[in-house]
C-alpha cells in the first residue's frame, strides 16, 4: 500500500493524462516507481517457495510439484494484482490520489467523520506498509549482492563480503536523499525497462531451451492439486508463493502521479506478461536442470552473462528500494497532515516538481531499521520470512476499506460490497494464516514494527485531543473584541497574526499579548491553517477572509493531505486574490508554545503522558513547518501538565 509522493516523478496533473505522448511518458515513469518492488520479486520468490520441496523430497523436486508452485504464483498474480488492485481499487480514487490514508480520506469525507473502525483498519494498514517498508530494501538488495556468490570467480571467497557491499549499498541510498532523486527518478523507467526485459527473456530461453510444456502451469488445477495433495505442506508454502505479489500496492498507492489507464497498460502488456514468462522459465530450467534449485534466479543466466545480470539486478532493488523511501516519505506527510503524527521537518528538493519531498527524520529511522534488519537476519531467505506478513496484512486492510468505500463511497448495496471484497478477503486470509507460521522465524518483525507505529498514533491522536480539551478556553474571540471596544489597550503600528485551530475562541497568545504586554496592532489577523480531505486544493480555494471587526479580520488556509502548509505563499495568494495586503517587514506573527509536564491523571497512563511529551518535543516548530519567517515570530511560552 504504498502511500508514495512525487520524489522523481510527475506532478500531480498526471493523473489526467491527455495526448499519447504523455501517456508514454507516464507509462515509461511508472515501470521503475510502481513495477520496482513487485518487480524485484523473481529474485527469491519461486527460490524459497520450491526450497520447501526441496527439503521435503531430499533434494530433488518433482514435476507437478515445480507447476503446483508455478500456478499459484501464477494466478495470485492475477487474482490479487490484476482483477483486485488494477481492476477495482484504482477506480476508488481520492480526486485522483490512492493509497490507504487518502482512501480513509475518501471515506471520512464522504460519511462526514472518522469512525473508530475506519481509524483503527487505517491505522493498522500504514503501520503494515511502515514495515514493508524496512523489509524491502533489505530483502531486494542483499538478494541481489547475494547473486555475486554464484559468479566463478567470486564464489570462493565473496561470501563474508556480502553483507558489508549490502550495508554500504543501503547507507548510501540513505544518504543521498536529502539531495533529491529528479535524476535517479528520471533514470528508474528505463533501467527497469531494461530489467523487466531481461526478465522475460531469461524466461523465453530458458523454455525454449528446457521445454515448453511448462506452460501447462497456466490451468488453476495444477495449483488446487498441489494443495490438495501437500496439505500442510502446501500450506507453508503459500507462505512464500505470496512473495511473488509483494509490491503490488503500490500499483494503487501511485495512482495519483500517474495515472490509472498507464498504470493498468504497463501492468498488463509489459510487467505481467514478463513476470510470468521469468517464473515459467525458472520452474522450466529447475525440471531440466535440478542442480539449479539453489539459485535459480541468478543460474538462469549463461556464465558470461551472470555479472552483469548481478550489476542490473543490483540497479533494480536499488530502485525498489528508492521507491518505497519516497512512499514512506509521502505517506508520514499524509499522516501529519491528518494528525496521525507530530508535525515533522518537510524538505522541498525541487523548485519545478511538485511532491518532491525529504523528511530528514524519517529517513534516519528507516536507515537505522534497514541496518538492524540486514544485520539481525544476515541472509535474503531469512528477511523473506518477515517480508510477507507485513505485505499481505497491508492487503487485507486494503480489502476491508475496500468493502467500507464500495457500500459507502459507491453506495452499494451491503451483498454486493460483500461479492467484491469477500473473494479477496477470503484469498487473502488464506495467505495471511500461511504466513502467520513464519512468526517463529522472524514474522514477529513486522508485527512488532506496525504495533510501534500503531502506538505512537494512537498516543498522538488521544494525547491531542486530550491537550486541547486542557488548553480550550471559554473566551470566545466575539466577546474579547466587544471588551476591546469598551476599555481599549494602547494601539501600536503593523499587523499582528495569531495562529489558532480555534477561530471563534480568542487565541492564546493574543490573551497573553494583551495580559503581558498590554498592548494591540492596528491590524490583527486570527489565522488558521486546516487539512482538507482531499489531496491538493486549488489555489483559487486555499484562502478565505472575513473582517469580523474594524481592526479585526480571520483568514483561514486550506491545504490538501498531500501538500506542505506555507503560510508564506497562502498570504501571498490572499493578496492576489483578496486584495489583502501584508506587509512582511511590519508583520508579527504570535505563536504559542507549550511545556508539557506529564502526571498520569488527565486520560492517559503516566507512560503514554512521557511518550506524548517525546513525540511532542521532537516534533518540527510550527514557524517551520508552516513556513513563517523566522525573523517575524514572536513566542509566548506557558507550562502545563497532561
Amino acid at each position: 500500500m504504498r502511500d508514495a509522493s512525487a520524489k522523481g516523478r510527475p506532478a500531480p496533473s498526471s493523473a489526467n493524462p491527455t495526448g499519447s505522448g504523455r501517456f508514454w511518458t507516464l507509462a515509461l515513469a511508472s515501470v521503475g516507481v510502481v513495477f520496482g518492488d513487485i518487480g524485484t520479486s523473481p529474485l527469491y520468490a519461486f527460490r524459497e517457495s520450491i526450497r520447501h520441496m526441496r527439503s521435503a523430497a531430499d533434494g530433488t523436486v518433482l514435476r507437478e510439484d515445480v507447476l503446483g508452485v508455478i500456478s499459484l504464483m501464477l494466478w495470485s498474480l492475477i487474482i490479487i494484482v490484476t482483477v483486485k488492485y488494477v481492476l477495482i481499487l484504482t477506480r476508488l480514487d481520492n480526486r485522483g490520489e490512492g493509497g490507504t490514508l487518502s482512501l480513509m480520506a475518501l471515506i471520512q469525507r464522504t460519511i462526514g467523520k472518522r469512525t473508530p473502525l475506519l481509524f483503527i483498519v487505517a491505522v493498522c494498514g500504514a503501520g503494515l506498509f511502515f514495515g514493508d517498508i524496512l523489509l524491502t530494501p533489505a530483502v531486494s538488495v542483499l538478494s541481489a549482492v547475494e547473486g555475486l556468490a554464484i559468479i566463478p570467480e567470486l564464489s570462493g571467497w565473496i561470501d563474508p563480503f556480502i553483507i558489508p557491499i549490502a550495508l554500504l549499498l543501503l547507507t548510501g541510498l540513505f544518504l543521498i536523499q536529502k539531495r533529491g532523486t529528479a535524476l535517479v527518478g528520471a533514470l528508474f523507467g528505463p533501467i527497469c525497462t531494461l530489467w523487466f526485459l531481461t526478465l522475460g527473456g531469461l524466461g523465453i530461453y530458458h523454455i525454449v531451451q528446457d521445454g515448453a510444456a511448462i506452460f501447462v502451469a497456466l490451468s488453476p488445477h495444477y495449483a488446487v492439486m498441489f494443495l490438495i495433495t501437500h496439505q500442510l505442506l502446501g500450506f507453508i508454502v503459500l507462505g512464500s508463493v505470496f512473495l511473488a505479489v509483494t509490491g503490488a500496492e503500490a500499483l494503487y498507492a501511485d495512482m495519483g502521479h500517474f495515472g490509472r489507464k498507464p498504470i493498468a497498460v504497463t501492468w498488463l502488456w509489459l510487467v505481467l506478461p514478463c513476470l510470468s514468462l521469468n517464473y515459467f522459465g525458472q520452474g522450466a530450467m529447475v525440471l531440466a536442470h535440478p542442480e539449479t534449485l539453489s539459485n535459480p534466479f541468478f543460474l538462469m543466466a549463461p556464465n558470461g552473462f551472470q555479472a552483469p545480470l548481478v550489476i542490473l539486478a543490483t540497479m533494480a532493488t536499488i530502485i525498489a528500494s528508492q521507491a518505497v523511501i519516497t512512499g514512506a516519505f509521502s505517506l508520514a506527510q499524509q499522516a501529519v497532515q491528518l494528525g496521525l503524527l507530530p508535525r515533522l521537518q518537510i524538505v522541498n528538493t525541487s523548485a519545478k516538481e511538485h511532491g518532491q519531498i525529504y523528511m530528514p527524520q524519517i529517513n534516519y529511522i528507516l536507515m537505522a531499521g534497514v541496518i538492524i534488519l540486514v544485520l539481525g537476519f544476515k541472509s535474503a531467505s531469512a528477511l523473506a520470512a518477515a517480508y510477507g506478513v507485513s505485505v499481505i496484512g497491508a492487503m487485507i486492510t486494503a480489502s476491508i476499506l475496500t468493502f467500507i468505500a464500495v457500500r459507502r463511497v459507491w453506495n452499494k448495496p451491503i451483498w454486493l460490497a460483500t461479492l467484491i471484497a469477500a473473494p479477496f478477503l477470503l484469498v487473502e486470509s488464506v495467505f495471511l494464516a500461511s504466513n502467520l507460521l513464519k512468526i517463529p522465524q522472524g514474522g514477529h518483525v513486522p508485527l512488532l514494527i506496525a504495533a510501534v507505529v500503531g502506538l505512537a498514533v494512537w498516543t498522538w491522536v488521544r494525547g491531542s485531543r486530550i491537550l486541547m480539551e486542557r488548553t480550550r478556553n471559554d473566551v470566545s474571540l466575539e466577546d474579547v473584541i466587544k471588551g476591546l471596544q469598551v476599555k481599549p489597550p494602547h494601539v501600536v503600528k503593523g499587523t499582528a497574526i495569531f495562529l489558532t485551530a480555534e477561530p471563534d475562541t480568542a487565541p492564546t497568545a493574543l490573551l497573553h499579548n494583551l495580559k503581558h504586554n498590554k498592548v494591540l496592532h492596528e491590524r490583527n489577523v486570527v489565522l488558521t491553517v486546516k487539512t482538507a480531505q482531499v489531496p491538493y486544493v486549488p489555489d483559487e480555494k486555499k484562502v478565505t477572509f472575513e473582517e469580523i471587526a474594524p481592526s479585526f479580520e480571520k483568514v483561514t488556509m486550506t491545504f490538501g493531505f498531500m501538500e506542505t502548509p506555507n503560510v508564506t505563499h497562502g498570504l501571498t495568494l490572499a493578496k492576489k486574490k483578496i486584495g489583502l495586503a501584508f506587509d512582511i517587514m511590519s508583520t508579527s506573527f504570535f505563536l504559542s508554545r507549550r511545556t508539557l509536564l506529564a502526571d498520569g491523571k488527565h486520560g492517559m497512563p503516566l507512560w503514554q503522558d512521557h511518550l506524548f511529551i517525546f513525540l511532542n518535543r521532537n516534533a518540527t516548530n510550527a514557524t517551520e513547518f508552516f513556513r513563517i519567517p523566522y525573523s517575524r515570530v514572536v513566542e509566548l511560552g506557558t507550562q502545563l501538565t497532561i
